[in-house]
């Protein structure tokens, strides 16, 4: 075992872990004040349900065996029969790396959690996440990131996950969306922001995140997890400014919703290509990616018509479409090695962006179907909407029976709950002792 690279590989698993509960901040701080907890709720259980799924079957189904190139075989049911302490290519356990892939387990379906917000039934949302998982995520792991994919043969360039996590996603949130149909508010969301704190908070873990998402993709501590940081960095930033810029161009006004979107985007965006391009190119896909995402988010949306409520779409579909692509122009040998075809903007050929495109539509045409199957099987056996008065009371206590405040709301109840001086009467009896409306007619 390589001790350095162990531990980095340990500390980067709790970090892509700490991106779910950031996410559920993010989330929760956007929607309204009716759907906070179950928004928090079903981006969150997906740790639990993820972490069981990946091993009973996710690792054997990503990892062992292959059929067909497309996915794997089930002979490692709970991982029996996996050597965990056997190392890989960078000298780290198996089974700190199953570890470091389950945490991409947990993530990418909590993303497509932001587009239905509101309006799936949560038992719903909970099956299709265990189907989703096995149906459309293991096989992309094994498509793209395992020796036997046909992706991988194909020599597509995914460094942390454009295609196998946040194409997916993006795809996935936005085919839930057009079979779930409106919400019944549509529209109101821009005006009801729950929590914008929790939003800055939440992209701020997120970012933080992101970095073991990144780096941790060079398996190791090198040269690579050094250019990931880096990169990742360069594109954030540059996108989050690139928001805001359009947004003061166009709106007249900088938000802070932009700034936390814009952020997302380009760490969306820089992810398939981190570990693969100089610094000038994470600022160019950081800009441009930020571009397409601005544009589908403020203009395509709307004429589309499909209610997303969150944008996953728009920000991990968008952006990581543009990224995949992207790392076809601006992957070089010079940063890696494992470059077989340099970027056409680096004296390459237009081989790698051909393959980079054929593998993005590959990816959206599976995901886009498989995830339509999915839906239509399940709603034969269980309804995928919550009614007209469950929507409008909210899904806090429709589903869950829970509210995100806890403190009393007077305007229930005001007869009961007149005043303060009514609820502590006691507390204020020594202060108003001469203050008796009965005697003194001026207070009537």
């Amino acid at each position: 075992m390589n001790a350095a690279n162990t531990s980095f590989m340990i500390l980067s698993s709790i970090l892509v872990l700490f991106m779910t509960p950031g996410l559920a901040f993010f989330y929760g701080g956007l929607v309204s004040k009716r759907n906070v907890v179950n928004t928090m709720l079903s981006v969150f259980i997906m740790t639990g349900v993820a972490i069981v799924l990946w091993i009973m079957i996710g690792y054997s189904l990503s990892f062992s065996g292959d059929i067909g190139g497309v996915i794997g075989t089930v002979k490692n049911f709970f991982m029996n029969g996996i050597d965990l302490t056997s190392l890989t290519a960078t000298k780290i356990p198996t089974g700190i790396f199953s570890v470091f892939e389950m945490m991409f387990a947990i993530i990418t379906p909590a993303l497509f959690v932001g587009a239905v917000v509101g309006r799936i039934k949560f038992n719903f949302l909970l099956v299709f996440l265990i189907l989703w998982s096995i149906i459309i995520y293991y096989p992309m792991v094994h498509l793209v990131w395992s020796p036997h994919g046909i992706l991988y043969g194909l020599g597509v360039l995914d460094f942390a996950g454009g295609t196998v996590v946040h194409i997916n996603a993006g795809v996935t949130a936005f085919v839930l969306s057009a079979f779930l149909g409106k919400r019944v508010k549509f529209g109101d969301i821009p005006h009801t922001h729950y929590n914008l704190p929790w939003v800055l908070l939440g992209a701020t873990i997120l970012w933080i995140g992101w970095y073991g998402f990144n780096a941790g993709s060079a398996l190791g501590v090198n040269n690579i997890a050094a250019q990931a940081t880096i990169t990742t960095t360069m594109s954030t930033g540059t996108a989050m400014v690139t928001w805001m810029i359009l947004d003061m161009i166009i709106s007249g006004k900088p938000t802070l919703v932009g700034v936390c979107t814009g952020t997302l985007c380009g760490l969306v965006g820089i992810t398939p290509a981190c570990g693969f391009v100089t610094i000038a190119g994470s600022f160019w896909i950081g800009m441009v990616s930020t571009f397409a995402s601005y544009f589908f988010v403020n203009y395509l949306k709307d004429r589309i018509g499909v209610d997303d409520a969150l944008d996953a779409f728009g920000c991990h579909g968008v952006s990581g479409i543009v990224g995949s692509i992207a790392t076809g122009l601006f992957a070089t040998k010079s940063v890696n090695p494992i470059v077989a075809h340099n970027g056409a903007f680096y004296g390459g050929s237009w081989h790698q962006i051909t393959v980079q495109i054929i593998a993005t539509l590959a990816t959206i045409i599976f995901v886009a179907i498989a995830a339509s199957v999915i839906i239509k099987l399940l709603s034969l056996v269980m309804p995928m909407r919550v009614d007209r008065k469950e929507e409008k009371l909210g899904l806090d206590k429709g589903e869950h029976g829970e509210e995100v405040d806890y403190t009393v709301d007077m305007s229930d109840n005001l007869d009961a709950y007149r005043s303060d001086l009514n609820l502590y009467s006691k507390e204020f009896r020594g202060q108003l002792g001469g203050l008796d409306p009965n005697k003194d007619p001026h207070l009537h």
